[in-house]
């Protein structure tokens, strides 16, 4: 009973993130009611408060299961030699993991230019790249403060990754990767 009681929570919170993610193409999340929610998605209002107490725990759950995603992935970026590459196939991994999930980025940025969606993707790579940096003295051979370095990098990368996406650039990932390459010196 209860794997079967865990599979419907798990369908109820598919169906509300796909709802809100489709709202959220039409219109500012603002602007979204609970009841447009329901009424979307099919399913009671007593049904939605009995996993969320409002539409901002939804879009928290919601943010929380990217940031989950996104951590998975950048888990791939352990094989550096030095900091540049670090940097470039963490690069490589925020590219393919938005253009993956293209659809949910687009149409949060589409409408919800409020930039809570920057905010968190800015934290996960300054948290992850100051973690991963900090615990590889291999990796780091830099004279600047490794919280500076990070925090440039980081702010640099999301802003290029958010107009490749919002403002669908005429450059392919390697093309891109390419001229991130040039920007980063050999020696960080």
């Amino acid at each position: 009973m209860n794997k079967k009681t865990d599979l419907r929570i798990v369908k109820t919170k598919k169906v509300l993130f796909d709802t809100l993610i489709k709202l959220m193409r039409q219109k500012n999340f603002d602007k979204i009611k609970i009841s447009d929610i329901c009424d979307e998605a099919l399913i009671n209002r007593s049904t939605f408060y009995a996993h969320y107490e409002d539409k901002y725990e939804l879009l928290d759950d919601f943010i929380e299961d990217l940031k989950m995603s996104l951590l998975k992935d950048l888990e791939d970026n352990v094989h550096n030699i030095n900091t540049k590459e670090y940097i470039m196939k963490l690069l490589s991994i925020l590219i393919d993991h938005i253009d993956e999930k293209r659809d949910i980025y687009s149409a949060i940025f589409l409408n919800n230019r409020n930039g809570f969606l920057v905010d968190f993707l800015i934290d996960v790579i300054e948290r992850e790249s100051l973690e991963r940096l900090k615990n590889n003295n291999d990796i780091v051979k830099s004279e600047l403060p490794l919280d500076i370095l990070v925090k440039f990098y980081a702010g640099g990368l999301i802003n290029v990754c958010v107009s490749w996406l919002t403002r669908k650039e005429k450059y392919n990932k390697e093309e891109l990767l390419g001229f991130i390459d040039k920007l980063i010196p050999e020696k960080i």
